[in-house]
């Protein structure tokens, strides 16, 4: 058996990481990332990760200490997919339609990096001749995927907190492979956003309160698939058309200009609506219906409840009188009062004599006291 040295192996993985359609990779170590705890507990204190109970303080030791999750660890391969498209847009067919994250437009991203990196985990068991303990990391497991994917080169942070990557902007997926195998490790970039603020600048709420700081209560993209409640009323006014997540930061991020149109056909959206959903549809649209048109997608995730309810926000914001009918029915018959009541806040939005009197029979008739508040708000904003 060849023994190969940790720069030879290194080498020949990412060429491996290529080949199981991870298109980027690097290496970093395995050792903790120092001062990493403290600041992500700096970021809870400050209250930017409210309403995300579940980031503590003994999840911010072990997100900053990798061998608490895989004791035997000596390497981290940093992974990624990019998935930037500029030849979808929203079609001009006249219908009102909401806009969801390119992240979320085909197969979960989770599902499809978890079976790559196993794909990967098997090539390098035949390449180093020999079982490896590996554990494979996407998104919600207790790491920082961009501190590894930047302490390993992959990309560098950019002032929206996303990881800029060399060809393809920030629209990279990560994902990370902690191994018992020691490999060469690969040199942070030396790179950075200069003096740009042009994410801080053009965030519709204004989320991104300083450079590398995002203060997710605000964010579009929290509210929309985190937040399973009441969206606040000054939130909601900024969201624009978005009804799952947002790609405002990274769109115009001067980055994203050089990046390469990357068609993988996983990420295909299947239909229109897995792009661009047609907003009246997203109010009617049965349980039946939003798992049969978003099953084995991301957007699964808000549930029809928060993407409904995102609609009615939507239509609020780029809706006119000749949506009333559709938001009028919904305020009548549909049966989650959460909608009900954002549906409200829509046609307050809208405004104009029929929009006052379906709120007026509604704050009558609707049994719930929180659309019978929302009604009388909006009756007001109306006015």
């Amino acid at each position: 058996m060849t023994i190969l040295n940790p720069a030879t192996l290194s080498s020949t993985i990412k060429e491996l990481a290529v080949a199981e359609g991870l298109a980027v990779a690097s290496i970093t170590s395995a050792n903790p990332f120092p001062g990493l705890a403290d600041l992500l507990d700096q970021r809870v204190a400050a209250g930017h990760l409210r309403g995300m109970d579940w980031f503590t303080p003994e999840r911010s030791v072990v997100s900053a200490n990798p061998r608490m999750l895989h004791e035997r660890a000596q390497s981290i391969i940093s992974v990624g997919i990019p998935y930037f498209r500029n030849d979808i847009q929203i079609p001009g067919d006249g219908v009102k339609r909401g806009r969801i994250a390119r992240y979320a437009w085909g197969a979960d991203y989770h599902k499809t990096l978890k079976r790559r990196m196993a794909g990967l985990s098997a090539r390098i068991e035949e390449l180093v001749g020999r079982s490896v303990e590996v554990r494979q990391l996407v998104d919600t497991a207790r790491i920082v995927d961009r501190a590894v994917a930047a302490r390993s080169g992959l990309g560098w942070y950019g002032k929206h907190t996303n990881i800029i990557v060399p060809g393809h902007g920030s629209f990279v997926m990560l994902g990370e492979i902690l191994i018992d195998v020691e490999l060469e490790p690969d040199e942070p970039l030396q790179k950075d956003c200069g003096r740009c603020q042009i994410c801080l600048n053009r965030c519709p709420t204004g989320a991104i309160v300083a450079p590398y700081t995002v203060h997710a209560p605000l964010c579009i993209s929290y509210q929309t698939i985190e937040n399973r409640g009441t969206i606040p009323i000054e939130v909601r006014e900024r969201m624009g058309d978005w009804v799952f997540g947002c790609d405002v930061c990274q769109d115009v991020c001067p980055y994203t200009g050089a990046a390469k149109s990357m068609f993988d056909e996983a990420f295909q959206p299947a239909t229109i609506d897995n792009a661009f959903p047609a907003l009246a549809w997203l109010l009617r649209m049965t349980e039946v219906e939003f798992r049969a048109t978003y099953r084995g997608t991301a957007v699964l995730r808000t549930r029809r409840s928060g993407l409904a309810r995102n609609a009615a926000i939507a239509l609020g914001n780029i809706g006119d009188s000749d949506d009333l009918p559709d938001l009028s029915e919904a305020l009548r018959s549909h049966d989650l009062p959460l909608v009900r009541a954002h549906v409200a806040w829509a046609i307050g939005r809208i405004g104009g004599p029929a929009a006052r009197a379906e709120l007026a029979a509604a704050e009558c008739a609707d049994p719930d006291p929180h659309v019978q508040a929302e009604c009388r708000s909006a009756l007001d904003n109306a006015a």
